[in-house]
C-alpha cells in the first residue's frame, strides 16, 4: 500500500525557515516523480517543487526559485522541501504527492497524496 506522510510544517516568521518531510511507504522514492504541493485557503492547489531523482530532475514554481530546495534520502525513502526565505504568501497547507511518471508537478497527474501539514508564516 502506498503512503505518503508528511512533517515538519509550522508557525514561522517570515523570513525564517522550516524543513517538510515526506516519508514514503509501499514504493521507492528513487523510481517516482515525488512533487510538493501547496493550497492555501480560497485558491487552487499547484505545484511547488518536484523531484525525478533517478533522472536528476527538478522543478520549481517561479515564486520559490532561490528559496526552496528539494532532495531525497533513498536510504529513508524520504522526501524533503527545505523552504527558506519564507514570506506569509507561502502560508498554505502543504502536500506531499507521488506518481511513477511521467507527469512532473501537474497536480492533476499526481496520484497518491498525503494528506498534507500546515505552514503558516507571519509578517
Amino acid at each position: 500500500e502506498v503512503q505518503l506522510v508528511e512533517s515538519g510544517g509550522g508557525l514561522v516568521q517570515a523570513g525564517g525557515s522550516l524543513r517538510l518531510s515526506c516519508a514514503a511507504s509501499g514504493f521507492m522514492v528513487d523510481d517516482y516523480v515525488i512533487g510538493w504541493f501547496r493550497q492555501a485557503p480560497g485558491k487552487e492547489r499547484e505545484g511547488v517543487s518536484c523531484i525525478a531523482n533517478d533522472a536528476g530532475a527538478t522543478y520549481f514554481a517561479q515564486s520559490v526559485k532561490g528559496r526552496f530546495a528539494i532532495s531525497a534520502d533513498n536510504a529513508k525513502n524520504t522526501v524533503y522541501l527545505q523552504m527558506n526565505s519564507l514570506k506569509p504568501e507561502d502560508t498554505a497547507v502543504y502536500y506531499c504527492a507521488a506518481d511513477p511518471g511521467p507527469a512532473m508537478c501537474d497536480v492533476s497527474g499526481m496520484t497518491y497524496w498525503g494528506k498534507g501539514t500546515l505552514v503558516t508564516v507571519s509578517s
